[in-house]
């Protein structure tokens, strides 16, 4: 926790008030770093992570099945069917128990997303527009033999990231999940100085 909770202290210094929800994946007190800097945070675990976590558990000629039918589970309406679909999945796929275990453990970091209309959804449920990001990155400095300092680095960088910026679209449902961001914590939106 030591490491994230640096991070997230400097961020705070840096000018961040407060963070209405944060999805993660599965690095270990993470979740608890982000909930002591900012203790209004919902933490939400990327579903893509909780899914391929799961699969891991799972030979390969059953692992299409299973993927369906974790599908029932976080694409449920409301986080009460989602819990019908768990018990469902765990009656269903009894010979890989551990499939379903890690959902039931992180229950509560699972579900914070189906509190949002579906339309938006696909916008906080995964963390995987920031990883392709980093690995962009790593494979920017990677492919360099040596650079010939900190500064070189970090020009090699900010390059990267303006190129790769022009081809950024808008988030499909942004505008939707504003509004709803409006509706749900519009005041602490308002306390933190965050206009929309």
């Amino acid at each position: 926790m030591e490491p994230f909770y640096g991070v997230l202290t400097e961020l705070r210094s840096r000018g961040v008030k407060d963070i209405y929800l944060a999805c993660v994946d599965g690095l270990k007190g993470f979740p608890q770093a982000i909930e002591s800097v900012f203790p209004k945070t919902q933490v939400q675990l990327c579903i893509v992570h909780m899914i391929r976590a799961s699969l891991n558990y799972v030979p390969w000629q059953d692992r299409r099945k299973v993927a369906a039918d974790l599908k029932n589970i976080y694409r449920a309406a409301t986080a009460e069917e989602a819990l019908r679909q768990l018990e469902a999945f765990e009656k269903a796929w009894t010979k890989y128990p551990a499939a379903a275990k890690q959902w039931r453990e992180q229950w509560d970091r699972v579900v914070p997303f189906l509190e949002f209309p579906e339309e938006v959804r696909k916008v906080v449920y995964t963390t995987n527009a920031v990883e392709s990001l980093h690995m962009s990155l790593r494979k920017i400095i990677k492919n360099r033999a040596s650079l010939p300092s900190e500064e070189a680095a970090i020009k090699l960088l900010y390059l990267a990231l303006d190129k790769r910026s022009k081809k950024w679209e808008t988030v499909q449902g942004w505008k939707q999940m504003l509004n709803h961001l409006e509706i749900v914590c519009g005041d602490r939106m308002r306390e933190a100085g965050v206009r929309i």
